[in-house]
């Protein structure tokens, strides 16, 4: 059960509605990280809502290392275990195989790990992470696959896709298979494939190719962000999203800015993810219109307006920046709470700014301005550090 409406148009920018078994979102979105079924941070399921979020992200790896995937099946799936009742995404496990590189092993069948808690080995393959996150119950599964560096060598990676095309194929048949069991929480899970390919335009191109022909109920750009240059993300993003099915959802994986956003919602990107507004907010960092301030500066210690003047937020609707300068300084939770919830409503509002902007056809002109904007408090910024 998925439906995805494009509504807009502008350039290669989509403005639609992905309708699913948890409910319908609007898109272009930015998913909330919550990798163990929480964004850490002290954040609620109520706080999510508050914020403006639609679609909550957690991680397969972690949730099958902790607590277990089974004993959450057990107790209803993820969206009851959270109360959460707005739809899920779960990644796959794939990026683990990037980032713990230094304690596992590929091979066909799958790869083999050791956790990163007690040591333990952990075997995932395509019907592993199907049948973990068919446990989990999410709304949107992603396919299993390898994520190799952007820079890797050009055989690596394409010895690398082509397994993770292969996986692919398994990744579909397990989920059917799983769609199909009575005992299945979700027997609408949806199922996203991920294009990979580095920064090499012939092997992305291809992969694009061979995925888009496979049918599935999402695609996303993998491998972006892992060491290559903006502008290598958005030369791979101009090249590949033309191969994606347009009338499918298109998620770009693990990114990023404010800036990366509204780039990559020009070149047709509908899904993002980031750890960004919570793991900067956990340090006192918070994003605004005029730049990301550091709320640990003295700078602040008697100022009385809040974060960002205007912002809706449930930070700036009551505290002060001095406040919760103190609160950071005296490593009190609420600090760092109110940080973060500042920041993943900046994201969101963020998001609705550009869903607006489509529906009215004036995306190009909120994308020039927005961008001369961000510029011109870095430039500022870097001239004020100078001095």
């Amino acid at each position: 059960m998925a439906k995805y409406t494009l509504l807009k148009t502008e350039g290669r920018a989509k403005r639609a509605t992905f309708e699913t078994v948890h409910g319908t979102v609007q898109t272009p979105l930015f998913m909330n990280v919550g990798t163990v079924g929480v964004i850490k941070g002290a954040v609620s399921t109520e706080d999510l809502k508050e914020v403006g979020c639609q679609v909550e992200l957690s991680n397969t790896y972690h949730l099958h290392v902790r607590t277990g995937d089974q004993t959450i099946k057990e107790l209803g799936g993820l969206h009851k275990f959270m109360v959460w009742d707005r739809p899920i995404l779960t990644d796959s496990g794939g990026f683990q195989v990037y980032s713990l590189a230094d304690i596992r092993k590929i091979k066909e069948e799958g790869v083999t790990f050791r956790s990163h808690i007690d040591g333990h080995k952990i075997f995932m393959g395509p019907e592993e992470s199907m049948t973990i996150q068919s446990n989990l119950g999410s709304t949107i599964a992603m396919a299993f696959d390898e994520c190799p560096p952007a820079l890797a060598e050009r055989s690596y990676v394409q010895n690398s896709v082509e397994r993770t095309t292969r996986w692919l194929a398994r990744c579909k048949e397990k989920m059917a298979f799983l769609n199909r069991q009575e005992d299945t929480v979700n027997r609408h899970q949806l199922l996203f494939g991920i294009n990979q390919g580095a920064v090499y335009d012939d092997i992305r191109i291809e992969h694009a190719k061979r995925i888009a022909e496979m049918e599935l109920d999402g695609y996303a750009v993998g491998g972006l962000a892992v060491g290559e240059t903006h502008e290598q993300m958005y030369h791979v993003l101009d090249q590949v999203v033309p191969y994606l099915p347009k009338e499918k959802p298109t998620y770009l994986m693990g990114v990023g800015t404010p800036q990366n956003i509204i780039e990559s919602v020009d070149r047709g990107i509908d899904f993002f993810d980031c750890v960004y507004p919570s793991r900067n907010g956990r340090h006192g960092h918070v994003y605004t219109n005029q730049g990301k301030r550091n709320l640990f500066n003295k700078r602040y210690e008697k100022d009385m307006r809040p974060i960002e003047e205007g912002c809706g937020c449930p930070a700036c609707r009551t505290y002060s920046r001095a406040y919760i300068h103190h609160l950071l300084k005296a490593k009190e939770m609420l600090g760092m709470r109110l940080c973060v919830l500042h920041n993943l409503y900046f994201y969101n509002h963020l998001m609705e700014q550009i869903r607006f902007a489509l529906d009215e056809g004036r995306f190009a002109d909120f994308k020039r301005e927005k961008l001369d904007e961000l510029q011109t408090v870095s430039r500022e910024k870097e001239e004020l550090a100078k001095k």
